[in-house]
């Protein structure tokens, strides 16, 4: 933990430099991350990553007002997600699951968002999502990430509309499954399923 926490500072200094191996380095730490958090948002994957490069130009641009990799990490997602409300408000022609986001983070308060980062959900999403079976993984980030309904799906895929329902729920319950051996409280359970549009 400790030789963690000297690595951590090691970067946040060279970071304040304006070494950019540190920015490579917090890339990597948190863009595969970001971008699926993004991309259930906006329901657009290109549209996600040019949101999330956008996120760590403004990062570099205030590297030196960083103290640590939490202040880093808390700024990145609260970024990410103006950068997503902004798209989205000036999106002309918004989907139902991109209305219905607008509402719900009018509804939920900032204590719950800072939660979500403090606890690292969307670091475990997007970790279990690859480690799903391949075809799971496939109509999940199709339903979650890409917004496309069961029979887009399944006449992309050249399934029926029931097997494409069957791996969604397997998908689901896997994934639930997964968080509740990583330790996560019953009302972040709850608020990640809100977060992958599942309504228990």
């Amino acid at each position: 933990m400790r030789e963690r926490v000297n690595q951590d500072m090691q970067w946040i200094e060279e970071f304040q430099r304006g070494n950019e191996s540190s920015l490579a380095y917090f890339f990597k730490e948190h863009h595969r991350s970001l971008c699926y958090f993004a991309s259930k948002i906006v329901k657009d994957e290109r549209q996600a990553e040019d949101i999330v490069a956008d996120c760590f130009i403004k990062l570099w641009d205030r590297r030196e007002t960083f103290e640590n990799t939490d202040k880093i990490k808390a700024f990145l997602y609260i970024a990410c997600r103006n950068n997503c409300l902004n798209y989205l408000r000036n999106e002309k022609r918004k989907t139902a699951a991109q209305e219905l986001y607008l509402r719900q983070m009018d509804q939920h308060n900032d204590e719950i968002f800072y939660e979500i980062i403090d606890t690292e959900i969307v670091d475990i999403l997007a970790r279990e999502i690859e480690s799903l079976p391949d075809k799971c993984r496939e109509v999940f980030k199709l339903i979650y990430l890409g917004g496309k309904n069961t029979e887009e799906i399944a006449q992309e895929l050249n399934l029926n509309v029931q097997t494409v329902r069957n791996h969604k729920s397997r998908a689901i319950e896997l994934l639930k499954t997964q968080f509740l051996k990583k330790g996560l409280s019953a009302t972040l359970q709850l608020f990640l399923l809100m977060f992958m549009g599942r309504h228990l």
